[in-house]
């Protein structure tokens, strides 16, 4: 429960205070893999570092509290929307810095697991290890819907290390360990009570009183909204708001009795929509904490007008799932600042910005309707791949209306329609598409913001920073390489595993949202398979466990069979029974083949230590989706098996096995 819950929120936290870290909290991620498969091949030294938990954790929180930095707005290969001003090292420095303070904090906790895990058989051990892990999403799942603060989940830690702590250690010690973690409580609790600062499931959210045109603040004063340490949002009465006004010069639909708006955030498009004569609008915001700030503070009260629907969902998630037809489908400023938690590159918004999204909008509108979106896009490229989206999805040219210079940040609006009376487009403002080959994303590759597939600079540099980090950590701090040798099939186990469980992710924020309750619910359904097989292992020996690879590859062939888009023309229910099938039957039989083989190993903790390093392995190998799409993954998932199945066939004998277990650090890969 600790390793895991503990995991999460330094994801959470960390990327809250790092501006980097909202757009690769993956680097978290793979250092808390190493760390904790450190901590399991240093299991049986004679120096125990878990009581030196708390310290290594004020490291970690004062290393980030006192060395925030911020991000650039864009680069050549890649764009994120961060804040104009740069401050702070750079990327590659900043990356591997927070992945080794994570491994090493981790590392700390993963050897008190792995001293506990030794004393029990195998299978007892990890049936334990799963069911804290289940605990842990359910306390991560629980704090996220109360929106706690750091101070509850540095709480929550220091409670259990206490717990912990209790029966191993002296009084003096406990004295320095209660110090050292009230040290921490510290920190986290001045950045809780910090004023005008909010905790969403997603963001830490400040807001500030914008000033009125006389350089006074009103009573209740309209607000300025950063995420994460960005500038995101800004409150605007729909009078004072041309650039918003601008879609409705452009977009001219019969009527506007029925408008959809994705990313209504604090009410700007609300507002705009319903002074322009909207009769009923249908409002999608992911985050309920922007959502309430526009409700409470936006100056033209938008979400109070009985016109008005609000729905906190994901877009596509809703786009997929309303039969209702409208008039004009507005995306307005949908650019989450964030990643879906625990995967390389997916953001909140991904999967709105694909073709099939573009033309399940398109499908959405009545005769004659329109569809708008617009942005600070950064890059002229960005630009372009917008508009020959729209021109795939409509078949006809998008009228592109841009403001201001492109040193500006590129502020434009896009409005297209199948109907040509539906738009007032100037003819200077008609996209052409002349030269252009920019090729829009897809669900399969939904990378808007990479220019084109592959890997750019910084992440080549980075991984290589951190694999030779990795190296030198495995070898100086858990010891010889050889022990592990014998379970190299453990190592390839893990890297499978990992890369199938990002696949699950995936396929489920497309199906159901990118929201952070259906995140979670899928890491809680694949400790559930997991605790299944382990239940069906300790009762059942396969006499043929080699024949269960067979059942694997096959489960993983179907899914390749299966597309994503085929589950997304079916009802919601048949849908969601596809997926479970179709994500959780790999999961249960590479468990099956795992327990049978771990199940009779003498050296649980350099067993799973290996496997660790693999997940770690695995989660570095989910960075090719960048350059294959993420439906290849499982071409690659196969391979990895492949290769366990090879350096493990020895073992496949009455007992035996080989497949990947959810390591214990896999168990809390969101």
């Amino acid at each position: 429960f600790l390793m895991l819950f503990l995991e999460l929120a330094l994801i959470r936290w960390s990327g809250s205070n790092v501006v980097y870290l909202s757009y690769f909290s993956n680097f978290v991620l793979l250092g808390s893999f190493l760390g904790i498969g450190l901590g399991f091949l240093r299991a049986s030294r004679r120096i125990n570092l878990f009581p030196w938990t708390p310290f290594a954790l004020a490291a970690v929180v004062g290393f980030i509290t006192v060395f925030p930095v911020q991000i650039t707005t864009s680069a050549n290969e890649l764009i994120f929307f961060g804040a104009v001003r740069t401050n702070g090292p750079p990327i590659a420095l900043v990356l591997t810095a927070i992945f080794i303070v994570v491994a090493a904090v981790m590392a700390f906790v993963g050897e008190g697991v792995a001293r506990t895990f030794q004393k029990f058989e195998p299978l007892e051990a990890y049936k334990w290890d799963l069911i804290g892990s289940v605990g842990g999403i359910l306390g991560v799942m629980a704090l996220s819907f109360l929106r706690a603060p750091p101070l509850a989940w540095g709480g929550v830690v220091a409670v259990v290390l206490i717990v912990l702590y209790l029966p191993i250690t002296d009084s003096r010690f406990a004295l320095v360990q209660v110090a050292a973690m009230v040290g921490v409580l510290v920190m986290l609790g001045i950045e809780t009570f910090q004023p005008d600062t909010y905790w969403s499931p997603y963001y830490k959210v400040e807001t500030e009183a914008i000033p009125e045109p006389d350089g006074e603040v009103a009573d209740d004063p309209r607000l300025s909204i950063d995420v994460n340490g960005v500038p995101h949002q800004a409150q605007l009465a729909a009078s004072d708001n041309p650039i918003y006004n601008l879609v409705y010069q452009r977009a001219i639909p019969p009527s506007l009795d029925d408008v959809l708006i994705i990313g209504a955030g604090s009410g700007n498009d609300v507002a705009v929509a319903l002074a322009r004569g909207a009769k009923h609008i249908d409002a999608v915001e992911i985050d309920p904490q922007l959502y309430e700030l526009g409700r409470d503070h936006h100056p033209d009260r938008p979400y109070d007008d009985p016109r008005v629907d609000i729905h906190i969902n994901d877009g596509r998630a809703f786009l997929e799932r309303t039969d209702q037809k409208y008039d004009l489908i507005l995306f307005g400023l949908p650019d989450s600042i964030t990643l879906v938690q625990g995967q390389s590159s997916l953001r909140l918004e991904s999967y709105l910005f694909t073709r099939e999204a573009i033309e399940a909008s398109r499908s959405r509108l009545k005769p004659g309707g329109v569809f708008s979106m617009y942005n600070y896009y950064r890059e002229n490229w960005l630009l372009d791949r917008y508009a020959t989206t729209l021109d795939e999805a409509f078949g006809r040219e998008p009228c592109v209306s841009s403001l201001g210079p492109p040193e500006a940040g590129r502020l434009a609006i896009l409005v297209d329609s199948v109907s040509a009376s539906s738009l007032n487009c100037p003819p200077d403002e008609q996209w052409s598409g002349v030269g252009v080959d920019i090729a829009p994303a897809t669900d399969d590759f939904p990378f808007p913001y990479l220019r084109s597939p592959g890997l750019p600079s910084f992440y080549v540099v980075t991984i290589l920073a951190i694999f030779l980090v990795s190296v030198l950590a495995v070898r100086t701090v858990g010891g010889p390489i050889k022990p592990m040798l014998r379970y190299t099939d453990l190592f390839f186990m893990g890297a499978a595993f990992l890369l199938l469980t990002t696949k699950n992710v995936v396929q489920f924020a497309l199906l159901f949202g990118t929201t952070w309750f259906v995140n979670a619910l899928v890491f809680l359904g694949v400790l559930l398979s997991v605790l299944v097989a382990v239940a069906v292992s300790r009762r059942v020996t396969f006499r043929h466990p080699a024949r269960l690879y067979i059942v694997l590859i096959a489960a993983l062939a179907l899914a390749w069979i299966v597309p994503p888009s085929a589950l997304l023309e079916l009802a919601y229910l048949p849908r969601f029974l596809a997926a479970m099938t179709l994500a959780f039957f790999p999961i249960f039989t590479a468990n099956l083949v795992f327990t049978q083989r771990f199940k009779g190993t003498s050296h649980s903790t350099i067993a799973f230590g290996a496997n660790l390093i693999g997940a770690m392995f695995g989660g570095v190998v989910e960075y090719a989706a960048l350059i294959t799409g993420y439906r290849f993954l499982l071409v690659l998932v196969a391979l990895l098996y492949g290769a366990a199945f090879l350096f493990g066939r020895k073992h496949l004998v009455g007992s035996g096995g080989g497949a990947s277990p959810l390591p214990v650090g896999a168990a809390s890969a969101p």
